[in-house]
């Protein structure tokens, strides 16, 4: 789901680190107003679907028609399709309350050639699932039986516990700020008979809260399907029909469902997921959170639900939402960066070319999908496509809007300013961050550490680029330049960052994508350069020690030091169970690699397969056990004059290298029992 999205493991751990959503070519609306040294928060929108953004310059771009859309997408998405090795692909877009375009590209079914049809193909679009779940909530705030600003735990049956002595708000769900760290356990599961039904889902997988409420955003579909787990006990409905009801029926949407498996009626219209189009097709993705990405629907129905936002809750004769409540819904919230994009209540900002868009990302593994309104223009777009594609060929989404943006909606030429103080700030924020959408309490916790971004200072155009991320389609770093005090902006792109400091005093760097940020690595022993020294020594020490059992032999008998350990004092017995404990540490990082290459099926690590993680952890004990095992005979051999110094020394480094593996385990919740991950 929406960077819930690429394969399980990948989607779920990588995307931490912003692969998939920081190589978008998505930007931020140009900013007049210059940003504070601080980059201060904006205030809370008054209700105005105007957000505190300039208004768009006035260049004008290609008329917006039919025909012109046409031409230039009929010359743009046949040569994405076929680079990437797409199998299909979808796009409409509405315009003044009407569909302008809608057009099916490529296949549905790749091997029977299946043309995709807008009207009846359906696509899994992901997270743009959220966006019903948000109107659901704003219907049930209407009706005053929901209040965006009390304690959630009023609507639940179940205890969000106030970690900070602070109670969560649906205001900070809607904008991603519930502060609950990431989670991935029974995300997607293998088959129908291993979902959940919420009332027991949620409970049994509730992650735990990183960070007070309503203050740092940290992407969240846990708690997505909070809220419409919400939404189905105060209405008294299940999920499933809520949606249908209020949603599909009111507004037309024939060729739309959460339901899985799909209807008997739909299961023909649905198109075939790929890795890439010229592969073999995917079996259906079954979704637990399926309030938060279980959809499926055509691209016509996804104009229906455009123009009813766009609309401001009004399709044709239904008024879903009052004016009001979708005003308010659309509008941006307090707490980010003036000059960068925000949160609104579920939709978030990506401004581009100086005109203010909403929307919504989505991706399963196989589907990547993209929802982007234009309140000011009254202009909506909705892009799928039906396979991930060859990573060598960059963002299909992303570059789609960016040309879109650019051919109908350009930018006024604008030139940075040269700020006397660029050099000092770039070279300030040089340093480790990690991303706040992370695991941090359980097994999967060292993934922060694996996923760190690193700013880097360019002492030769005073830039900054960040490491491993923000490439253009060419591989090569994106650089940012200080445009303001303390916001940067791409020298050759729309992207920017703004960076602010924490109660701590400890930096956050603010992206495009306001659901998410990066946070500065505060402690030694969380950086990355620590961890890899440590985890290399370790395991280097534990194998070469296995690999030259035999070569110390050898040794040994070449200048004459033969190990003459007496039985009487148990050194040769040590000795024995010392490579017992190397061998326990590389059978831990073995079945490390099988958990690992489990986690990349869906449900390949559910709560049907616990029994594997624990024998993995139970092995991470043991090793323990042998760290001990290894201090006790370096202090022997120490003790014993016999042993040769070179070999006492060894068993020094051993026992350190063990004792390193063994914190590495307990310092990233490796043994962590819980399982809730």
């Amino acid at each position: 789901m929406m960077n819930g999205h690429p394969r399980i493991l990948r989607s779920a751990i990588l995307l931490l680190a912003g692969c998939g959503l920081l190589t978008a070519q998505l930007g931020a609306q140009e900013q007049k107003a210059a940003a504070s040294k601080s980059a201060p928060a904006a205030k809370k929108s008054s209700g105005s679907a105007a957000a505190t953004n300039a208004p768009p310059a006035a260049v004008h771009g290609q008329e917006l028609t039919e025909a012109d859309l046409s031409a230039f997408l009929d010359g743009l998405v046949p040569q994405q399709i076929e680079k990437a090795d797409i199998a299909g692909a979808v796009i409409a877009v509405v315009k003044d309350g009407k569909v302008l375009f809608e057009k099916g590209y490529g296949y549905s079914d790749a091997e029977k050639k299946t043309p995709v049809s807008p009207q009846d193909t359906l696509f899994r679009p992901g997270s743009i699932s959220k966006t019903f779940t948000w109107t659901a909530v704003m219907q049930q705030v209407e009706q005053g039986k929901l209040n965006l600003d009390t304690d959630v735990n009023q609507y639940l049956d179940f205890k969000i516990p106030p970690t900070f002595g602070k109670p969560t708000s649906l205001r900070d769900i809607m904008t991603h700020r519930s502060g609950l760290e990431e989670t991935i356990k029974d995300l997607f599961v293998g088959s129908q008979n291993d979902l959940t039904p919420m009332a027991k889902y949620l409970p049994s997988h509730l992650p735990a809260q990183i960070f007070p409420p309503g203050t740092v955003p940290a992407y969240s579909n846990y708690a997505t399907t909070l809220a419409a787990y919400m939404v189905q006990r105060v209405s008294g409905q299940p999920f499933d029909d809520y949606v249908e009801e209020h949603f599909f029926k009111s507004l037309n949407m024939t060729r739309a469902t959460f339901r899985q498996p799909l209807p008997e009626t739909l299961k023909p219209f649905m198109s075939n997921g790929y890795d890439l189009g010229s592969g073999k097709p995917k079996p259906f993705e079954w979704v637990e959170v399926a309030p938060a990405g279980s959809l499926s629907a055509s691209a016509e129905s996804m104009t229906h639900w455009m123009i009813m936002h766009l609309q401001n809750g009004r399709y044709g004769d239904a008024q879903i939402l009052k004016p009001e409540t979708a005003i308010q819904m659309h509008a941006r919230q307090e707490g980010w960066p003036a000059g960068m994009n925000a949160m609104a209540l579920g939709f978030y900002e990506q401004n581009m070319n100086g005109h203010r868009v909403i929307g919504h990302g989505g991706d399963t593994e196989l589907f990547h999908s993209d929802m982007l309104l234009l309140p000011g223009d009254n202009v909506g777009l909705f892009v799928s496509y039906n396979s991930a594609g060859r990573p060598d060929h960059g963002d299909a989404r992303g570059d789609l809007f960016q040309k879109f943006m650019d051919r109908y909606f350009p930018a006024a030429p604008e030139k940075d300013p040269a700020l006397s103080t660029a050099a000092d700030d770039a070279r300030s924020v040089a340093g480790p961050y990690k991303i706040s959408r992370r695991f941090e309490t359980n097994i999967l916790a060292v993934t922060t550490t694996l996923g760190e971004a690193k700013f880097v200072f360019d002492p030769k155009d005073n830039t900054v680029y960040l490491d491993g991320f923000f490439k253009k389609e060419n591989g090569q770093r994106r650089h940012f330049k200080e445009v303001a005090p303390m916001l940067f902006r791409s020298v050759d792109g729309p992207e920017k960052i703004a960076l602010v400091k924490d109660k701590s005093g400890k930096r956050m760097v603010y992206i495009d994508y306001p659901f998410m940020l990066f946070q500065e690595v505060d402690g030694g022993l969380d950086r990355q350069i620590f961890n890899y020294v440590v985890i290399g020594f370790s395991v280097g020490v534990m194998v070469l020690t296995i690999l030259l059992w035999p070569v110390a032999a050898i040794l040994r008998k070449h200048y004459g030091k033969p190990l003459t350990l007496t039985l009487g004092d148990g050194a040769r017995r040590w000795r024995r169970w010392v490579r017992v404990a190397c061998f326990v540490d590389i059978a831990y990082l073995a079945c490390l690699t099988l958990v690992l290459n489990a986690l990349e099926k869906p449900g390949g690590l559910g709560s049907g397969s616990e029994w594997k993680l624990h024998l993995w952890q139970a092995i991470g004990v043991l090793g323990g056990i042998g760290a001990l095992i290894t201090i006790i005979a370096a202090i022997k051999s120490w003790g014993d004059e016999q042993q040769w110094v070179w070999y006492k020394i060894w068993n020094t480094l051993l026992a350190v290298g063990c004792v390193g593996f063994f914190w590495f385990l307990v310092h990233w919740h490796l043994l962590n029992f819980s399982l809730n991950y």
